[in-house]
């Protein structure tokens, strides 16, 4: 039995934009937050830059989760 629709790899591509940009905010925030302590705050090019990296990883268990529920309203795994 073949998959229908696309693959985790093709979501995972049309999604990335979107997870990086929101990984980079995160990581924004969160050196606004560890600037309390003292910490310097991220740069905008520092901010998308990890985000960037941190977000690819995320993207792609994201995709997987999302084609694991494709798969299931599908029937084609039963849990």
């Amino acid at each position: 039995m073949t998959r229908q629709g696309w693959s985790t790899r093709r979501i995972a591509l049309a999604l990335y934009p979107f997870g990086a940009g929101a990984a980079a905010v995160n990581v924004f925030f969160a050196s606004l937050i560890f600037s309390w302590l003292g910490a310097p705050v991220a740069s905008t090019a520092w901010s998308l830059g990890l985000g960037c990296g941190i977000g690819a990883p995320a993207t792609w268990y994201f995709a997987r989760h999302i084609r694991h529920l494709m798969d299931i309203a599908e029937g084609k795994e039963a849990s």
